[in-house]
């Protein structure tokens, strides 16, 4: 009966009003939460029956949508683990019983064990970077917790380097004593220093003579500089680290033998210094391209430092910095069909595709800004503007149920 089916059209454009009312409401006590996304409330028609002669009304069904991949209006935050992705992209999290989702809440802080923990609890997930890792993993299940550690940095002894410099082809060959010989008439052709570590981390300067004694072959003598004669100089103290010969082309320059420098830093370890690429060719001076040791000073923990790549650094008390590791983004191919959690964050579901990873800034995902936060896509003006439509169409399929309510009460009375 047309009567019934209009009374129960209304029940439903009641209760699709008041689903709308709902998000509503959510969308404005979190106008202010960072990385939420406005909930929004569509309706479709529920056609039930139509004819030429008769109608039987079907009402309405409501879908409930998140608009997940808006981006909001970045604002500035006190901490440099206060985060935000500025254009595609997620950070990877997870809860404390290790299942992983997607959010865009980055108001991270590190916790008791250093973990660095949003607001809602999920712990932001990483890999670290080493020397000789520095690739995103493949998956998601490679990801590890990022872990800021106060404890600051260790001593590391030096164990290599590389000393790239030009010889000028047109010095003259040294007749005189060379520095090997270590006596106060030594002379040299050239100087350098290089600055090395020792096992507890204190800096050891070592003085570096080359010294030409033939076409093409120059001697290099490294010596530890706190064993100089007063004034610096010869003769040392101690002997030679080490005596070399470097033999170069007389066609190109380059270096064809005596490479690396190998010697043992005064208190530290056995040092291989690659001096491959070091040329003769003219030139005025020593000329230094590359003056680089491995090796550091202990120092303490100062600060962190997270880059738009999502590089985290540890900063430390002497202004060095030392990356630890890396926060990458994770997305899915259809970002809107995510299933939306508690505490901002969304899971993948067939729908939406599996997580997929990469480093911030390539491959089409956005940026990680520190010092940052996304805030809340909710537009109160436009919700309150809403409310007002709500509520009137709420007041009209009420009516209308009043209406269809009184015509059947009329009916019975007629059938009395």
């Amino acid at each position: 009966m047309s009567l019934f089916s209009a009374m129960m059209a209304s029940v439903s454009g009641m209760q699709a009003q008041a689903n709308m009312l709902s998000t509503i409401s959510d969308n404005i006590s979190n106008s202010g939460t960072n990385g939420y996304k406005e909930a929004t409330a569509s309706f479709e028609d529920m056609l039930s029956q139509v004819s030429t002669t008769s109608y039987s009304a079907g009402g309405v069904g409501t879908v409930i949508g998140y608009g997940i991949s808006s981006q909001g209006e970045l604002t500035s935050a006190s901490a440099p683990t206060d985060l935000a992705i500025s254009g595609n992209g997620f950070f990877v999290v997870q809860n404390t019983s290790g299942d992983t989702y997607l959010t865009r809440a980055g108001d991270f802080k590190p916790d008791v064990n250093g973990k660095l923990v949003n607001s809602e609890g999920y712990t932001l997930m990483g890999y670290p970077v080493t020397a000789t890792t520095t690739s995103s993993p493949g998956s998601v299940s490679q990801l590890t917790p990022i872990t800021i550690s106060t404890a600051g940095r260790a001593p590391t002894a030096t164990t290599s380097g590389t000393f790239v410099a030009n010889l000028p082809a047109g010095d003259s060959i040294d007749t005189g004593t060379t520095p090997s010989a270590n006596t106060a008439a030594s002379t040299y052709t050239e100087k350098s220093s290089f600055t090395t570590y020792d096992d507890l981390g204190n800096p050891v300067t070592l003085d570096v003579y080359f010294t030409k004694t033939g076409a093409n072959t120059w001697e290099a003598d490294v010596y530890n500089a706190a064993d100089a004669a007063s004034g610096g100089g010869f003769p040392y103290s101690s002997a030679a680290l080490t005596t070399q010969t470097l033999s170069f082309s007389g066609t190109t320059g380059d270096l064809t033998s005596g490479s690396p420098l190998a010697f043992t830093v005064p208190g530290g370890q056995a040092v291989n210094v690659d001096v491959s690429g070091m040329t003769q060719v003219a030139g005025t001076g020593l000329s230094t391209n590359e003056n680089a040791m491995n090796g550091n000073a202990p120092a303490s923990y100062s600060s962190i430092s997270i880059g738009t790549d999502g590089t985290v650094s540890e900063v430390y008390s002497d202004g060095t910095t030392q990356a630890i590791a890396r926060i990458p983004l994770g997305t899915v191919a259809s970002v809107n069909s995510l299933t939306p959690h508690a505490g901002q964050t969304y899971s993948a579901n067939p729908n939406s595709g599996d997580i997929v990873i990469g480093t911030a800034g390539q491959n089409g995902f956005g940026t990680v800004n520190a010092n940052e936060l996304e805030s809340s896509t909710v537009d109160l003006a436009s919700e309150l503007t809403n409310m007002v439509v709500a509520q009137n169409s709420y007041s009209a399929n009420s009516k209308a149920f009043q209406t269809g309510s009184d015509m059947v009460t009329t009916l019975i009375n007629m059938l009395k």
